[in-house]
């Protein structure tokens, strides 16, 4: 399955569009031209036994959630559909372009829509892409100069602080990947860089229609332009970048070793053979209206409402998993409301020194004493060199040192698992999309592990006294260990939360 990777990059097996021939007019894959695809066969009989509900697989393994996308884009038959905040340029990111490439090869309409504010660097093999006479690209609320982008915050600052944060990958309108995770080496257990802990759902179904036509919504949506109107580069010369790519990321001993370990993987072997065991439950689509990309969408049209909405008001229990946590003063007066009506309320958020991006920190711990006054269990994941993995499909099941899945459990019953942080980005700025899956196995599977995550890896916030002051209780190892300081961080990053905790800019965040 992986062992062709790159074979389409290395020997330039991409046709080259003429500047002067009109490209042809594509027309989005429908139920009646993918029903005869092997992947349709495959999961049909499947639908015939579950009416109305869809099938369901987590996927919290880097490696699997990899050897999934690069599966279904080798097992293709008439189209792709990829959209994605981050595609870095990496070694998974060249590998699942060359995928995609492969499927292209083969006849499959490919259709990428990238945001465009992590594409630096990216426009040689964008322009290759594109070039292919069955891929198509377009860059959400794209950047019209390439090269000093800040310069545009200066002019369109209201629009381009607008991000599609969403992620998903559907192949044939059969089967759909949603989750957290971007494309990159930190998100699919790959490379030296810090590795993310991470959830996404492979989907077959009902749902699967459902993502598909969002993706419809989101191609066809004033925020997103044709890569060609974009992006100024030569052609040929792109194409011969790719190529360059390519061979260089085939050549890397790290490259063909996680190749190697990726073939391993059996994902579309099994479900084309029948084998993949799913489970069945209704899952519901939640995605933001694409217009709130430009400041357009009606409220009723949010992910956010819509959420509180399905979700309902929690009677017994409500987990919480945001990497990105700022819940503003609304935030901590919902929770507060949540605990005082006898709701177990916990939150678990990166610590100090996991996070990423230390101004969201200073926008949830200036939040912290709030938080445990309205009745929260407060936890912070703490910065490992790898998480062991355990035989679950929920949160422990890869290796990381920076938590990034956004998971929400109700009452055992429903689980949300998606793009969708607790933040006011999600909320207002940023479009986004997840799953909600009414499966109390699921849910109450995914809170033990929660759970097992909080007793083993996590800080427990907590208030010393009337006085304000913090302490995080560290239990692993049989041990407790309590810090008076927020634990793994330097003087200087404590500082900087501090500082920026005093800037008016949660509605940033």
């Amino acid at each position: 399955m992986m062992r062709a990777a790159g074979k389409a990059l290395l020997h330039g097996h991409h046709h080259k569009k003429d500047l002067n021939v009109e490209a042809p007019t594509y027309h989005a894959a429908t139920p009646s031209t993918t029903d005869a695809t092997r992947l349709a066969q495959s999961v049909a009989p499947l639908h015939q036994t579950h009416a109305a509900q869809s099938g369901f697989v987590p996927l919290s393994d880097g490696r699997a959630a990899f050897a999934a996308r690069v599966a279904l884009a080798d097992a293709a038959e008439c189209s792709l559909d990829v959209q994605y905040y981050i595609w870095h340029g990496d070694m998974t990111g060249v590998l699942l372009f060359d995928a995609l490439v492969r499927a292209a090869e083969r006849g499959v309409h490919v259709r990428l829509l990238l945001d465009d504010n992590n594409t630096v660097g990216l426009d040689t093999i964008i322009t290759a892409l594109n070039a292919h006479p069955n891929i198509e690209v377009k860059l959400f609320n794209a950047f019209t100069t390439r090269r000093w982008r800040a310069l545009g915050y200066l002019t369109d600052f209201s629009r381009l602080n607008r991000r599609m944060h969403n992620k998903s990958f559907t192949a044939d309108r059969q089967v759909t990947i949603v989750g957290g995770r971007n494309i990159g080496d930190e998100y699919f257990e790959a490379g030296d860089n810090a590795l993310f802990i991470d959830v996404d759902i492979m989907a077959i179904g009902p749902v699967v229609g459902d993502v598909a036509d969002d993706f419809e919504r989101y191609w066809t949506s004033d925020a997103s332009s044709p890569a060609e109107r974009v992006v100024c580069q030569p052609r040929t010369a792109a194409a011969g970048a790719l190529s360059s790519i390519g061979e260089q990321m085939a050549r890397k001993p790290q490259a063909r070793a996680y190749i190697d370990a990726i073939s391993q993987q059996s994902f579309v072997r099994d479900l084309l053979a029948g084998r993949l065991r799913f489970e069945w439950a209704t899952v519901s689509l939640v995605s933001d209206n694409p217009d709130k990309g430009l400041g357009k969408a009606p409220h009723y049209t949010l992910v956010w409402p819509r959420l509180q909405q399905i979700l309902g008001d929690p009677t017994h229990e409500l987990e919480l998993v945001s990497p990105y946590l700022v819940p503003t003063q609304a935030g901590v007066e919902a929770f507060a409301g949540l605990a005082q009506r006898g709701v177990k309320v916990t939150l678990l958020t990166n610590s100090l020194e996991a996070t990423d991006i230390v101004a969201v920190h200073a926008g949830y711990a200036k939040r912290r004493r709030s938080l445990l006054m309205a009745g929260t269990a407060l936890f912070e994941l703490k910065r490992m060199a790898s998480i062991p993995k355990v035989r679950d499909r929920g949160l422990t099941g890869g290796s990381g040192s920076s938590l990034h899945a956004k998971v929400f459990t109700i009452d055992r019953q429903r689980v949300f698992i998606g793009s969708f942080n607790f933040d006011p980005r999600s909320q207002k700025l940023n479009t986004e999309m997840g799953f909600i899956i009414e499966s109390p196995a699921l849910a109450s599977e995914m809170a033990d592990n929660i759970g097992r995550l909080l007793a083993s890896h996590a800080y427990q916030v907590r208030m010393i006294g009337m006085d304000g002051k913090l302490e995080w209780i560290d239990q692993a190892d049989s041990r407790t260990t309590t810090y008076r300081l927020e634990p793994g961080a330097s003087l200087w990053r404590r500082v900087g939360v501090k500082v920026v905790a005093l800037l008016p800019i949660d509605w940033l965040l």
